[in-house]
């Protein structure tokens, strides 16, 4: 009985370190970029340069800097999430985290295998990403972008069911390219949550610009640094889970 008690105390005592051990952060946002089949290699390079390039942008670092943190991930999708081609959570302030981040994105390998567009499996592993780290976020996001429809796996517009009960912002960015309606697509069925909003790029020459202008308004301050998280749903995740997987590089 006396081991018994030992062992209850000590994965009580577990579960409210994890508890104590995350970190307050203005903003957590998860990064999903396209390379499924349709995605060349050239225009695989244009989406990660066009990332890199808007964190190390001057006007990006400072309103990164105004916020009280903000926790960023970056995955490769296709038919499934790539968890071996990836950049684990960052915690970026100064312009030293961002620069530092920027860099791992533009180095980035692709994965090697082509295959079907699974949105709604992104957005999946995007809110398991969200769910499963060691942050604690007042404003949660995940970042679609990509240039066709959804043709395998979970619909998308179900997935964004299970993101939007956690108060997870779904937002967009449609590549337009031969995709007909893409905008709408992702308008109907992918963006979803508080403030969720498309950024369209032209073609993938068009993406950094885009990228920019979508990430200047994602992380621009809205509420109070003060402001207490709304954040339960996803905090009763945390809870139901013995630890945290998905923690942040060091």
């Amino acid at each position: 009985m006396a081991a018994m008690a030992g062992g209850v105390v000590i994965v009580v005592f577990s579960q409210i370190a994890d508890a104590r051990a995350e970190i307050p952060v203005s903003i957590e946002l998860v990064l999903a970029v396209d390379i499924s089949r349709s995605v060349d290699d050239v225009e695989y390079d244009l989406q990660m340069t066009g990332i890199a390039n808007a964190f190390r942008h001057p006007v990006i670092i400072d309103l990164i800097g105004q916020q009280n943190g903000v926790a960023v991930t970056l995955f490769q999708w296709d038919e499934a999430a790539d968890k071996q081609h990836m950049i684990l959570w960052h915690l970026l302030s100064g312009p030293a985290t961002v620069l530092s981040f920027a860099a791992k994105v533009a180095a980035l390998k692709r994965h090697p295998v082509r295959k079907f567009t699974g949105i709604g499996r992104a957005i999946e592993f995007g809110v398991r990403l969200i769910t499963e780290n060691e942050f604690a976020g007042r404003q949660l996001k995940i970042d679609i972008s990509g240039d066709g429809r959804d043709n395998i796996g979970s619909l998308p517009s179900a997935s964004r069911q299970q993101a939007r009960s956690l108060g997870i912002a779904i937002n967009g960015l449609p590549i337009l390219i031969d995709t007909f309606n893409l905008d709408r697509y992702y308008r109907d069925n992918v963006i979803s949550g508080p403030d969720a909003f498309l950024e369209i790029a032209r073609d993938y020459d068009d993406f950094a610009r885009a990228f920019l202008r979508k990430l200047r308004r994602e992380i621009t301050p809205s509420i109070s640094r003060n402001d207490p998280a709304p954040r339960a749903p996803v905090q009763q995740a945390h809870g139901s889970r013995p630890h945290a997987k998905w923690r942040r590089a060091r």
